[in-house]
């Protein structure tokens, strides 16, 4: 498994990014591109990103800020971080932060356990693959 992948569950209407031990920029900005040509994503689909497994970033602030501001997902849906370790749940702040500061703002809220970001978005569990 890459360190940043994600699964578009198009049924659900949901992209589900996964985090896992050392992600870097470069990752997060390869999945983003990725992601915007993938025939299955659609830009209003509501979105979890789970860092509970991320170990750290290699990721300045400046690169967070860059990533943040790009316009992937359009204002409308959710977006929930998962982040359970001080590092992923500062970094997923910063990024909440700097949405919400550039000319596309995301529905973005910072979660420290899964059930509450499912419950946010109004899913009972993580779809099946």
């Amino acid at each position: 498994m890459m360190p940043f992948s994600y699964t578009v569950y198009r049924e659900q209407r949901l992209v589900v990014s996964m985090g896992l031990g050392c992600v870097t920029w470069s990752e997060i900005k390869e999945r983003q591109d990725q992601i915007k040509t993938d025939p299955n994503f659609d830009p209003d689909y509501d979105q979890l990103v789970d860092l509970r497994a991320v170990t750290n970033f290699e990721i300045t602030s400046e690169q967070a800020r860059m990533l943040a501001r790009r316009r992937i997902f359009s204002s409308k849906p959710k977006r929930a971080f998962v982040a359970t370790s001080p590092s992923a749940f500062g970094l997923s702040r910063m990024w909440e932060a700097f949405s919400e500061l550039s000319g596309n703002p995301s529905q973005i809220r910072v979660f420290d356990d899964l059930s509450s970001a499912l419950k946010w978005l109004g899913l009972e569990a993580l779809p099946e693959k």
